[in-house]
């Protein structure tokens, strides 16, 4: 067992990266992740690293199954995306990158509500500062709303663990289910960062602006660590079913009419998480081992895709269907690890999607529930046609665009290289890779029947045929320059008319409030208080002075000398006797 935590190996070595140069820092990052690789193959099921604060118990390593291979994900694609990124020059992007990995990973090893928390939130920190990484106008705003929304996830999930620590005496990160107030809490809070239906703008809106190799790792961390979350405290939760159709079928159509391929992969990650999503709602030990599957292999070609339109960004300086095609004969191997991730998320047999994807879909099936299995066949067409065919051809065949560029550095194409053999590799062999891996109860599932084969061979050929005749016959959806509006329009709209309506009520009291209250009440109080004492004595005083026959121009120049007088605390022997008087009897008499 070692004593080095790998989330802290990632975080505290992140701190050390702008202070290195050349090839010692080159170095130094990639070292971090084969190490924290190396602590994490020392760990023994068990739970470890703990600490206690106040009455309460933190848990920096609980290692089982379930969150092993979570933690192997995480630093593998931490390994590939650093060799990605070794030449982008960007300390803040470096540091932004190893923060984000460390703090996934440690919410995973999270044996507590408490600590989870604390890591989830940190989250956020090192996505915000991965989009805000690319430095442009349109980053800083993404960068921004992605901020204010997650903030606002992170206080609905507070809420809930607060409740629920209040209501059950526990932080223990364990099986929750839907039951009172604080369970749901924590559902939407688990659910915001996953992406779900009218939550999910903030996804594809942010990662397009995301930095080049940021995108890599937030493509892997903030809506897997939720499925993580999910998986962990809501096993079987039957909402979770009708979310994750949702998830798999809706951002298909978002994906056909976009044009910023970037976008098109934000809208496929939300159509994968959701088969995730589905295989949690079925519960079984098939569908929950399907979903941890797809969770790994959709990890490797989710981020090899993410690499492959950024290679061609980073050469091109262009993402966009409209500005793109015949790159294939400019980069024809980033061309190939791009078609390699279209096969794998297409669950192209061979490639890693198919022995993930199916297990989730079979589970459906075998629990009878006909409707998710047809919408989540559906989805596999959808996404085939989206992401497996339209980002290769609209970028590397199509129309020739005349772009000729340099095929990609040499450290992006060999991080694309080890993504792409992986996606291959597990295709093939899933029982000597990803299968063993798996955590609830051992994998009897076979995917290389002759009917799962021959079905999936059916589906994507037919699915082709009907791209290439919609293509032929112009029925497909133009490559044009457009904005299509997402759920975000009805928040956005809504949050502007709350504005209004707020700036029309609440200043409209908080002006009334300044003119009579402020202006007016106030002002008439201070007035009263610093003029008051002199109008009293001169009331008192007036009938003195006029029994005793002073003139009224004599008595005018009394009245104002005795108003500086009391303006400046200062009084006659007399006057001051007479109120001393005055007062001693009010006193007497009460």
């Amino acid at each position: 067992m070692s004593n080095l935590p790998p989330q802290f190996i990632l975080l505290f070595g992140a701190l050390l990266i702008p202070f290195l140069k050349g090839k010692l820092k080159a170095g130094y990052m990639l070292s971090l992740p084969l190490v924290a690789f190396y602590s994490y193959l020392q760990m023994d099921l068990g739970v470890y690293w703990t600490m206690q604060i106040l009455d309460f118990e933190l848990v920096f390593g609980r290692a089982d199954k379930l969150s092993l291979i979570f933690v192997n994900i995480f630093i593998v694609v931490t390994f590939i995306a650093t060799i990605y990124n070794l030449k982008c020059n960007n300390n803040l992007e470096y540091f932004a990158g190893f923060l984000y990995a460390g703090c996934a990973t440690g919410m995973v090893l999270a044996g507590d509500l408490i600590t989870m928390f604390i890591f989830w939130e940190m989250l956020t920190t090192g996505a915000f500062l991965l989009i805000l990484s690319r430095r442009t106008k349109e980053s800083m705003g993404a960068a921004i709303r992605y901020a204010l929304v997650h903030v606002v996830g992170g206080l609905i999930l507070f809420a809930g663990i607060v409740l629920h620590i209040k209501t059950t005496g526990s932080t223990d990160f364990t099986h929750i289910g839907l039951s009172d107030l604080s369970s749901y809490l924590i559902f939407i809070g688990f659910g915001l960062n996953c992406s779900w239906p009218i939550l999910h703008a903030w996804l594809p809106d942010a990662y397009p602006e995301a930095s080049i190799g940021g995108v890599v790792f937030m493509a892997t961390f903030t809506t897997k660590g939720a499925v993580y979350a999910l998986m962990r405290g809501y096993g079987g939760e039957p909402s979770l079913l009708w979310i994750g159709m949702a998830m798999a079928t809706f951002p298909i159509f978002y994906a056909v009419l976009e044009n910023d391929l970037r976008k098109v992969l934000a809208y496929s990650l939300i159509n994968q998480v959701g088969f995730m999503v589905v295989g949690i709602g079925v519960g079984t030990d098939m569908s929950m081992n399907g979903a941890a599957a797809h969770v790994y292999c959709h990890i490797l070609y989710k981020a090899l895709l993410f690499m492959s339109m950024g290679a061609v960004l980073h050469q091109t300086g262009k993402v966009k269907a409209t500005e793109l095609g015949g790159l294939f004969r400019s980069m024809p191997f980033t061309g190939v690890c791009c078609i390699i991730g279209a096969a794998s998320i297409s669950a192209f047999p061979l490639f890693s999607g198919f022995v993930s994807k199916s297990m989730v879909m079979t589970a459906a099936a075998e629990g009878h529930y006909t409707l998710i299995w047809l919408a989540l066949l559906f989805a596999s067409a959808g996404v085939f046609h989206h992401a497996g065919i339209k980002i290769p051809f609209f970028a590397f065949f199509s129309h020739d665009s005349g772009i000729r560029v340099k095929e990609a550095p040499v450290n992006m194409r060999i991080a694309m290289g080890i993504a792409a053999f992986l996606c291959i590799l597990i295709g093939i062999f899933p029982n000597q890779t990803i299968y063993p891996l798996l955590p609830f109860g051992e994998v009897t599932y076979i995917p290389y029947t002759f009917a799962h084969v021959n079905g999936q061979f059916m589906l994507l050929i037919f699915s082709a045929l009907a791209f290439t005749l919609m293509i032929m016959s112009g029925i497909y959806p133009a490559e044009i320059r457009s904005i299509n509006l997402d759920a975000d329009w009805w928040y956005r709209k809504s949050f502007r008319l709350g504005y209004v309506f707020f700036d029309k009520t609440l200043n409209g009291i908080n002006a009334a409030a300044d003119k009579y209250i402020l202006k007016g009440g106030v002002a008439n109080i201070s007035r009263l208080a610093r003029e008051g004492p002199a109008q009293l004595l001169i009331l008192l005083l007036t009938p003195i002075w006029e029994i005793s026959g002073t003139s009224p121009e004599h008595r005018e120049k009394l009245r104002e000398s005795l108003r500086e007088n009391v303006q400046k605390g200062v009084f006659p022997i007399g006057i001051t006797a007479f109120l001393s008087v005055l007062l001693i009897g009010i006193l007497f008499f009460f």
